[in-house]
């Protein structure tokens, strides 16, 4: 016989119809419940990753990246990083950069922590590197990248390993100083008594012979009492003293130091020796003694790294703000990136053993920024390096 619905039956297919929708809307808040509760985390994460200072990227194996935080956009805007290699953002290479801690990260499976230095605009950049193998669970392998600009770190490092090593150089500089003023004080004797000496050669020698005798005398007298301010020059580093100031003409010192350097061309002949000096430059209020220590210093520097064919380069020029110029180029072996910032420290050299002792550039940095100048240095390995030193110019 077909089966009759009764009452009791509708009443419990009602039953059931509700005990279904109250265990479907009790799953329908539990996932409203789980899906705020997700979007509270995920906030809570995003905030995190907001408050890191630091550059943040999420790279595949490839080295493309799949992710950045907030401060990329600071670093690079207006770049949509998305998919694009790592090097082509951050050194504008097509290829992987030569040791990359990234990969190093991949490959050895554990964190890897490096330092850098690269050139953004027209300055070197310090960045501190941490890379991260990511566990993701896919399968799928990724590195988590941290960049941090340690720049300023370095700059206030540098500085005060360069008060230190300063210090140093003061606690040497008196016993040096004594013990070089005994014999240079018999040198301007002896060569003072030569000059007086000279009239008598008058009509008894060859002209020009005697013209020469006279030249090398004077000059010998000359770099004498130059050699007593580089001298006195030491002793500042233990007793500060303010420097002799006067009117410079830049293009003057250069002459004069050539001329000093005569022995230095004839030791190089197979180097060529250009000079550019720009007439009617601004004097410069400054020691003279000490600007033709500097001269010296940075073109011995190029005679010695610059080999046979080689060529170098002494420019002067005026530039903004009444500004005179000294640039000395060469065409010699270069300075490799990662000592940039460490050639005007103390007592750093990259000469061998006994062609230098590394306090030339340092004192060539204390005679510039005591003329409120700025010394700096442009160089590439195998294609030499370019010392650029820039001094105020007195108002004409």
């Amino acid at each position: 016989m077909p089966h009759t619905t009764t009452l009791e039956d509708l009443v419990g297919i009602e039953h059931c119809k509700l005990g279904f929708y109250q265990e479907l809307q009790q799953k329908v808040e539990q996932l409203k419940s789980s899906n705020l509760e997700l979007e509270r985390k995920r906030k809570e994460i995003q905030a995190l990753l907001d408050g890191i200072t630091d550059l943040m990227v999420v790279l595949n194996e490839d080295m493309t990246i799949q992710r950045v935080n907030h401060v990329f956009t600071e670093w690079f805007p207006g770049i949509d990083p998305m998919g694009m290699h790592c090097h082509r953002i951050f050194r504008g290479e097509d290829s992987h950069c030569d040791d990359c801690p990234a990969l190093r990260a991949l490959d050895s499976d554990q964190i890897v922590k490096d330092l850098c230095i690269y050139k953004v605009g027209d300055a070197f950049k310090h960045y501190e590197i941490i890379a991260s193998p990511l566990k993701t669970g896919t399968g799928e392998r990724q590195v988590l990248l941290f960049k941090r600009d340690v720049t300023l770190e370095k700059e206030f490092q540098a500085q005060f390993y360069q008060a230190e090593k300063m210090a140093t150089v003061g606690t040497l500089a008196a016993g040096v100083a004594h013990e070089i003023n005994n014999p240079l004080t018999a040198i301007l004797g002896f060569a003072e008594g030569l000059k007086r000496r000279n009239a008598k050669l008058n009509g008894l020698v060859d002209e020009e012979l005697h013209a020469d005798f006279k030249e090398y005398t004077e000059t010998i007298i000359k770099e004498c009492l130059r050699c007593r301010d580089i001298v006195q020059t030491l002793l500042t580093f233990s007793r500060p003293t303010a420097p002799s100031l006067g009117h410079v003409d830049l293009n003057q010192c250069v002459t004069d130091t050539l001329f000093i350097l005569k022995h230095h061309f004839k030791e190089h002949h197979d180097l060529t020796l250009h000079t550019d000096l720009r007439e009617n430059l601004p004097l410069i209020l400054g020691d003279e003694s000490q600007l033709k220590q500097v001269i010296i210093n940075l073109l011995t520097n190029a005679f010695d790294a610059t080999g046979a064919g080689g060529r170098i380069l002494i420019r002067t020029q005026t530039e903004e703000n009444n500004r005179v110029t000294l640039i000395i180029e060469d065409t010699g072996c270069g300075i490799p990136l990662e000592m940039h910032d460490k050639l005007f420290e103390p007592f750093f050299t990259t000469k061998p053993v006994g062609k230098g002792i590394g306090i030339g550039l340092s004192t060539c940095y204390s005679i510039v920024n005591n003329h409120n100048g700025e010394i700096s240095v442009t160089s590439a390995v195998g294609k030499g390096s370019s010392f650029k030193v820039s001094l105020p110019g007195m108002e004409a």
